[in-house]
């Protein structure tokens, strides 16, 4: 297909490659064409008739809302439920420090008990330390 393409849109390679034809073949090639773009401009025609009027109707609905007092926010607050649109998701306070511990440098440690056990901890319980005797009290 992009051979056809490429011949199509090269004058000197289309002039080449319908050499052979008559002046009535071209004719009839020039017409088919016409209704291709013809159809093509048609089409186009309607999409932008059709974006129009969604165009139009979206704005009718925003005047709508405005007037009624209605924000889409609230429209979409019933649909997904709480206030997710109205209030930004909050950032939830650090949880306090539950293990203490030294490190393998004798500095002290803590560790809240979330995410990933820190190492000088692991190896404490590695060589039969239990993890109760490093609890915060």
């Amino acid at each position: 297909m992009s051979e056809f393409i490429n011949i199509i849109s090269h004058e000197r390679r289309l002039n080449a490659a319908l050499k052979e034809l008559d002046l009535n073949e071209l004719y009839d090639i020039q017409k088919k064409l016409s209704n291709v773009i013809s159809k093509r401009e048609e089409d186009a025609l309607e999409q932008e008739k059709a974006l129009e009027e969604k165009r139009q109707k979206v704005a009718e609905l925003k005047r709508n809302m405005q007037e009624a007092g209605i924000d889409i926010s609230d429209i979409l607050e019933d649909e997904i439920g709480g206030d997710k649109l109205v209030s930004p998701k909050r950032k939830r306070a650090p949880k306090p420090p539950k293990y203490e511990f030294k490190d393998e440098n004798g500095e002290l440690k803590t560790w809240t008990g979330q995410g990933r056990m820190p190492k000088a901890l692991q190896n404490a319980l590695d060589n039969g330390r239990a993890l109760e005797e490093f609890l915060i009290k």
